[in-house]
């Protein structure tokens, strides 16, 4: 019987970049992108695939306690088999990344500096965008959704070496690996003898300190 799990970071990779260039093509106005209305469209094209979701769960319910696993991100089961599935892929996606630090540095600088120095703030963001989506499907098709990884972890890295994208996504990249890492002892340990998904560690500890982040100014 042919194996298929080395596709399936492809298909997830392909569905994401699908729904990416929804939001995109929602958002789209005669002079480019608003960023606003990037998340609008990514709210409604968010309630639109968790609906599909949804209908998928009750029409094949028996397989439901494998589906809310993936939803609350799991590293339960996982081994080096599935990261040498996903390396390749994760490889392809750093590199893309690494050649687009100079862009993402000029872009911190606001819009119009950006502007002035000519480049093309359009192409730019959705260049970044199916980067970071080709990135985040590699992720998700093997562990899961484990949101708050990537909405504290930057932000993190970013107080401890500066906002500067060469130093900055690197330690992303390592300081991510050391908080799953942590989420996923946390709830294996502390709640023993049950395995509390690392998502849900992430979501109780990472959304508080998200907040937290917020109040202080730092978002």
């Amino acid at each position: 019987m042919p194996n298929y799990s080395s596709f399936i970071p492809l298909a997830a990779i392909i569905g994401g970049g699908v729904a990416a260039a929804m939001v995109y093509a929602l958002a789209w106005k005669r002079r480019g992108i608003a960023p606003l209305r990037v998340i609008l469209s990514g709210v409604a094209v968010n309630s639109i695939f968790g609906g599909v979701i949804g209908l998928m769960s009750i029409l094949y319910s028996d397989k439901l306690p494998g589906a809310l696993q993936w939803l609350n991100g799991s590293m339960s089961g996982k081994g080096i088999g599935d990261v040498g599935v996903i390396l390749p892929y994760s490889i392809i996606g750093w590199i893309a990344a690494l050649f687009c630090i100079r862009q993402a540095n000029i872009l911190r600088l606001g819009e119009q500096a950006a502007l002035n120095l000519g480049q093309n703030l359009n192409r730019i963001r959705i260049i970044l965008s199916f980067i970071a989506v080709f990135l985040a499907a590699v992720s998700v098709s093997t562990v899961g959704m484990i949101g708050f990884v990537g909405l504290v972890v930057p932000h993190m890295a970013r107080m401890m070496v500066g906002s500067d994208y060469r130093k900055m996504l690197p330690m992303s990249i390592g300081l991510g690996a050391i908080v799953l890492l942590i989420a996923d002892t946390a709830g294996r340990t502390f709640f023993a003898p049950l395995d509390i998904p690392a998502g849900i560690v992430m979501a109780i500890v990472g959304g508080p300190y998200f907040l937290y982040l917020m109040r202080k100014g730092d978002i």
